[in-house]
């Protein structure tokens, strides 16, 4: 009896122990479903329009066929040990990922013009889920773009990593700067809160991220104003770990564990203040 008492009392301690562990567990658990849940949601839309995967490859299509071709002849920019070509390539897929992520947030323009927003913020998912939902949708459409590239280069002759763990890291790479650049877009979103001044910062932001970086030309031949511009540049890191991790040969200038270091942590404060400001969309 003694020992069954002691047994029981020693449950009785252990059981808030036996919670505790639970329930972090469950909590990450449940944010996990609901955020995949509002990315599976987002993931509809491109059901729905499956010709908006074939009107975006139109774009890096052009880059590589038109625009690297020719500078490929003309060996105008020190590449080092690669072709330009070969060089651009990464670039050209941070570019379609910049694109296709910074315009984003005029998704939730009109899903607040429609009513659906208002819907999202009434039901208990927690907003640091729907941003993440929204992050991880962008991702899954880049990586679209990234297949798209992938044939594309192969086909004019740049030499592809296909070991298995260099494609895992682009996949993650892709994943990590589109989350980042449509979490930026989103928080534009819930500032300018019309689609109108939306598109107009939009079209301004794209440009500037994209030539101040190394997407298509190397830092170094960079003016000394624009090479400090280009180092607080998210893309700059998107383009150092693809081209790392892309291309046989590639280099990446600043290590691929910086890269992904810079890329996870701004997107973790991006998701984080987005939430905050996710709900003011609506005022």
């Amino acid at each position: 009896m003694k020992l069954q008492e002691r047994g029981a009392r020693l449950s009785g301690l252990l059981s808030p122990v036996r919670s505790s562990i639970r329930h972090p567990l469950a909590t990450l658990a449940s944010f996990v479903q609901k955020t995949l849940v509002i990315a599976e949601m987002e993931m509809r839309k491109l059901r729905h329009d499956p010709t908006e995967l074939a009107t975006r490859a139109v774009q890096p299509a052009l880059w590589l066929l038109v625009f690297g071709q020719v500078l490929n002849r003309t060996r105008a920019f020190p590449t080092g040990n690669l072709s330009y070509l070969a060089f651009m390539t990464p670039g050209i897929l941070a570019q379609s990922v910049l694109f296709i992520s910074i315009f984003y947030g005029i998704a939730v323009i009109w899903e607040r013009d429609l009513g659906i927003l208002h819907k999202f913020l009434a039901s208990p998912t927690p907003r640091t889920a729907l941003v993440t939902g929204k992050a991880l949708a962008a991702g899954v459409r880049a990586l679209t773009q990234a297949v798209f590239i992938y044939l594309l280069a192969l086909a004019l002759g740049v030499e592809i990593n296909g070991n298995p763990l260099a494609l895992a890291g682009v996949l993650l790479v892709v994943l990590l700067a589109a989350a980042l650049f449509s979490t930026f877009s989103l928080i534009i979103a819930c500032w300018v809160k019309t689609r109108e001044r939306f598109m107009g910062i939009g079209q301004v932001l794209t440009m500037p991220l994209f030539f101040a970086s190394s997407a298509i030309y190397p830092i170094s031949i960079m003016p000394h104003w624009l090479q400090l511009l280009s180092y607080i540049n998210p893309l700059t890191y998107t383009v150092d770990a693809l081209r790392a991790l892309m291309v046989v040969g590639g280099n990446d200038a600043y290590g691929l564990a910086f890269d992904l270091a810079i890329l996870i942590s701004v997107t973790a404060i991006l998701i984080l203040f987005g939430a905050r400001l996710y709900p003011t969309i609506v005022t």
